[in-house]
């Protein structure tokens, strides 16, 4: 995998609007640096995923945008505004959206609950109802407990939660990690119908193929660094090559 120089946002990147800006952005884990200057963009309504090998450090990228990881450098502005200090909770009220790959379901609570218990941000949030009918199986088992839930089902609520408080970005990790190929079509369904709606996503995701079928851009991470950008035709003209590297 080549590394060229792109860790710059282009000039359309850093076009007014832009939902998200990430610049200059270096993040430790005590002496160890963990990311090295990654500059990045996701401007509303487009897909974007983080791409490369465990350990690349697009995890600890997401939860540095969040505010979950506090020993940064950089900048990280949304909506023009520069984040700065704001808190996790004060960057979900303003509408990032933060969906764990451990899905973060308050496991004592029924699934109506999990829905209700944050609050909305946004006029333009789901309503219950929109929730339901999106996701008929939360429906379903909405007087079930957490704990009771399967893994695609945890995944949908994950999901669902941050849709219902209005968030205008969603930061998700490996969504299809673990699934059955049917609940992973459901998930890029929903994902193509929220960005429609001009929900900026950023996601980490390791499956290249499902990657190909949601995302507009990608950025591909190597060793903390971004190595390359590449759009989804590229992308997905390198689906092998890209297989490979990342040992798949």
């Amino acid at each position: 995998m080549s590394e060229r120089a792109t860790a710059q946002p282009t000039a359309t990147e850093r076009a007014s609007g832009d939902v998200l800006a990430v610049e200059s952005l270096s993040a430790w884990y005590g002496e160890a640096r963990v990311l090295t200057d990654v500059s990045l963009a996701v401007q509303p309504g487009e897909v974007v995923t983080l791409v490369g090998r465990n350990g690349a450090g697009k995890t600890t990228l997401l939860r540095s945008i969040m505010g979950l990881h506090r020993h940064v450098e950089g900048t990280i502005s949304w909506g023009g505004r520069e984040l700065g200090k704001a808190s996790p909770d004060a960057r979900a009220k303003a509408g990032i959206g933060w969906v764990p790959d451990d899905r973060g379901i308050y496991a004592s609570l029924s699934v109506a609950e999990n829905l209700t218990l944050p609050p909305v941000v946004n006029k333009d949030a789901w309503t219950l109802e929109q929730v339901y009918e999106q996701f008929p199986v939360l429906h379903e088992r909405r007087d079930f407990p957490g704990t009771k839930l399967s893994g695609g089902e945890q995944q949908m609520l994950a999901m669902a939660r941050v849709l219902r408080m209005g968030s205008r970005l969603l930061l998700l990790d490996e969504p299809s990690e673990g699934l059955a190929p049917v609940i992973v079509q459901r998930i890029g369904e929903i994902i193509r119908q929220i960005k429609a709606q001009g929900v900026a996503v950023l996601l980490v995701e390791q499956n290249v193929k499902f990657a190909s079928t949601v995302a507009d851009r990608h950025y591909l991470l190597a060793q903390g660094r971004v190595v390359e950008s590449l759009d989804n035709d590229a992308f997905q003209s390198r689906t092998t090559e890209l297989l490979e590297y990342l040992g798949m």
